[in-house]
């Protein structure tokens, strides 16, 4: 028995040195059944690249999307973390917070749009994330509004640190972002203490929506686990791409 259409991918490996970090970045680049470079394609930025496809399975996702849900063809690109320096890099705490929000706005996104046919517009370009990049991904949109106005935040980490920065904005009204977070995160162990999810993105949303972003928002029967984010992935991302 031949394997489904959608397990049909093709899953591209590239890497990329950052000036900003002084390192390589590894990234994963999904292109969609019936690639064709001459046309143009919808884009989903994803933190934690290697989880996303391995435990958010999104390759196989988005082509069941594409085949069953006659969703139109889109790329995804997984920007792969190293774990040890993750929180360094995702928190607005972290030492290298600034250089990574510089790598992939200044040097991820012009090396995939040099070298992929994604369109260049924020309406046509997703930044996900769960955790911490979930809150990346949103910090990502505030210092860089003009390139990232589409959000997905899967059970954000959103610290008092980022809540204090949204707080100091004034009009997010370009901004649009789907957040979930499952009712059993109240009690959830980081490196940087416990945390109450729930609460968390609750008070988050309120601080989004009081200053005009479009915020769809969710929570569901779930822990701080892939096997939940994974089970929510395909509604976050029909909110963008069934549009």
């Amino acid at each position: 028995m031949s394997e489904p259409v959608f397990l049909k991918r093709t899953i591209i490996k590239q890497t990329l040195w950052s000036e900003h970090l002084q390192e390589d970045r590894k990234l994963r680049i999904y292109l969609p059944p019936g690639y064709n470079e001459v046309l143009s394609y919808p884009v989903i930025y994803c933190q934690d690249g290697e989880e996303f496809f391995n435990f958010g399975r999104i390759a196989t996702l988005a082509g069941q999307l594409i085949i069953e849900d006659d969703l139109e063809p889109f790329i995804i690109v997984g920007v792969e973390v190293n774990v040890a320096v993750r929180t360094q890099e995702y928190a607005p705490f972290g030492n290298r917070f600034d250089k990574y929000l510089a790598c992939f706005a200044e040097e991820i996104i012009p090396f995939i749009e040099h070298n992929y046919p994604v369109r260049r517009t924020p309406e046509e370009r997703i930044v996900a994330g769960d955790s911490l990049g979930g809150s990346v991904s949103l910090h990502l949109a505030l210092a860089y509004p003009n390139l990232f106005t589409r959000i997905i935040s899967l059970s954000g980490a959103f610290y008092p640190e980022s809540r204090e920065i949204v707080a100091r904005e004034e009009n997010l009204s370009w901004l649009n972002i789907n957040m979930v977070v499952g009712l059993q995160e109240t009690e959830y162990t980081t490196d940087t203490g416990v945390y109450d999810f729930v609460d968390m993105n609750r008070q988050t949303k309120m601080l989004l929506e009081a200053r005009g972003a479009t915020v769809s928002y969710r929570e569901k029967d779930g822990r701080h686990l892939w096997g939940f984010w994974q089970k929510e992935l395909p509604e976050s991302l029909l909110y963008f791409l069934n549009a």
